[in-house]
């Protein structure tokens, strides 16, 4: 039997709570630029392309799937060929794309179909959305591997 190791016996190193705050501004501020824009042109969207009563949210649906679409690329781009700023990804992936793409309004428009007496048009919104956007980060991903792929040496 061995003696333990003495240094994973020791307390752990806290750093302290204005050291850490400061750390951590520079990646709050940024995400909440980004979330700035990216709400802004969401919302610049659903002006644009507004939904009819018992209509189906096609803005809504369609920010969504081109923000996966986006967020599959650019995870691509700055994981596995680019190394990124340490900010890009919060301000980008976190605060642009996480402004822009709106899975709260999708939950609140299939509340407000099914309420409003069109349930077959908020499941078909619900179903279609999830579907759709999953297929759309991962298309993008494996279409971005694969382009990157082909330009490669």
């Amino acid at each position: 039997m061995t003696a333990p190791d003495t240094e994973s016996l020791r307390a752990p190193v806290r750093t302290p709570p204005r050291t850490a705050l400061r750390a951590q501004a520079p990646v709050v501020a940024v995400v909440a630029l980004g979330g700035a824009s990216g709400a802004t042109a969401r919302y610049a969207v659903s002006l644009w392309w507004p939904a009819g009563p018992g209509g189906f949210p096609w803005a809504t649906f369609w920010t969504n799937v081109v923000g996966c679409a986006v967020i599959g690329v650019f995870m691509v781009v700055i994981t596995e060929v680019w190394a990124a700023h340490r900010l890009v990804r919060p301000f980008f992936g976190t605060g642009v794309l996480g402004g822009f793409t709106t899975f709260s309004t999708y939950a609140v428009d299939i509340q407000r179909l099914v309420d409003g007496g069109h349930p077959r048009v908020g499941l078909a919104y619900l179903a279609a959305t999830l579907t759709a956007a999953l297929t759309a980060v991962w298309l993008a991903a494996a279409t971005t591997r694969r382009v990157l792929k082909g330009r490669q040496p």
